[in-house]
């Protein structure tokens, strides 16, 4: 079986001209799988201005080739796309002041993909990062709630509006703006123009991370955020059930769609520690997040244990991060944050997010 290194040894012969580099030095080969004499790996060009289709198909055949000449290899299978360079901060016009955007994202409700959200935004601002949130559950908002703030955002200028803070995170929320018993009775294109604004009328200013805490689901307004959005990758939340992983996998599948990195899954709700004795309980069958993500070739995030506190303290505006920093669930989080930022950074290192390569 060649080994990744082999596998990189090979490629970077194959060159892009239209990069000045080759395909492994521009970050082009991802998610690279080695399974015995099997190779397969994600090709991402990003070029910008139109690229012929047969020139693709022509770089692509070439990292072909190049990989089936080692030995031992039996097949190589090559998924081909082009992206346009990414702006830098400060370039560009939806939120151009901010380094990374991260979607927390799931397939369906009820896996505490808020709580995630709220609790991760803290956690990288616990870690000395300068944090924004953006709540884009337009018919269910919860940031309000979970961070114990209110009220209008005060006017920036003309059409733009500053953020909402609270614990040293920049807040946006529909809940902000209308009164917490109005039912949203919106069609999507009100979702769509409500999420733009956000994104290209608030004043989120100079950040290192703005966490945005995804509507349930694969619709209108997630397509909205994965075509605005400067993503810089999507973490994905479960439960261990079987049910909750079946939509999980739908929700990486709509990210790899639309051609946005997915950091990895994190499983919540894995285990209950008991109070009293600190035993660990798998109510949910603990573990269905970690298959999954072998099955699907991404990276598993970590483990978030069931706690009492979480829900409570969520409920009276002060995440577990904060209000129980010691907890096994505020570790878990900081652990996520970590996590997260070690592969965003790896990301802005590399170019784009690096290969991670499950070895058979």
């Amino acid at each position: 079986m060649p080994s990744t290194q082999e596998v990189h040894a090979a490629l970077k012969t194959v060159s892009v001209p239209e990069l000045g580099k080759d395909v492994v030095s521009a970050a082009a080969v991802r998610n690279l799988v080695i399974s015995g004499g099997a190779v397969s790996f994600d090709l991402v060009l990003m070029i910008g201005g139109d690229v012929p289709e047969p020139r693709v198909h022509a770089i692509q055949g070439a990292c072909e080739a190049a990989v089936k000449a080692l030995p031992d290899v039996t097949s190589v299978h090559v998924k081909s796309s082009v992206r346009p360079p990414p702006g830098g901060a400060g370039t560009r016009k939806v939120m151009p002041h901010v380094k990374h955007v991260v979607a927390v994202a799931s397939g369906k409700g009820g896996v505490g993909k808020s709580t995630t959200a709220a609790n991760l935004a803290v956690a990288l601002k616990s870690l000395g990062a300068r944090v924004g949130l953006l709540d884009a559950d337009i018919y269910g908002p919860s940031v309000p709630t979970m961070f114990g703030t209110s009220g209008r955002p005060e006017a920036a200028g003309e059409k733009t509006i500053h953020p909402k803070q609270a614990h040293g995170i920049a807040l946006m929320s529909i809940g902000f703006l209308v009164d917490p018993d109005t039912p949203m009775v919106w069609r999507g294109p009100m979702v769509h123009g409500a999420l733009t604004q956000f994104m290209e009328q608030v004043e989120w200013g100079e950040l290192d991370y703005v966490v945005v805490d995804m509507p349930p689901g694969t619709g209108d307004a997630q397509l909205t955020l994965t075509q605005k959005a400067p993503l810089s990758g999507a973490v994905i939340v479960t439960t261990p059930q079987q049910v909750s992983l079946v939509d999980a996998r739908k929700g990486l599948k709509m990210f790899e769609q639309v051609n946005v990195p997915v950091l990895g899954i994190v499983e919540n709700m894995s285990y209950f520690v008991c109070g009293d004795c600190d035993a660990e309980h798998d109510i949910f069958r603990r573990g269905g997040g970690k298959r999954t993500a072998e099955e699907l070739k991404v990276p598993f995030l970590g483990e978030i244990p069931l706690q009492a506190g979480v829900a409570v303290s969520g409920g009276e505006g002060l995440p577990v991060v904060l209000a129980a920093p010691d907890s096994p669930a505020a570790k878990a989080f900081l652990d996520l944050a970590r996590t997260v930022r070690a592969r965003l950074e790896d990301q802005g290192a590399q170019g784009g997010l690096t290969s991670m390569a499950w070895q058979a």
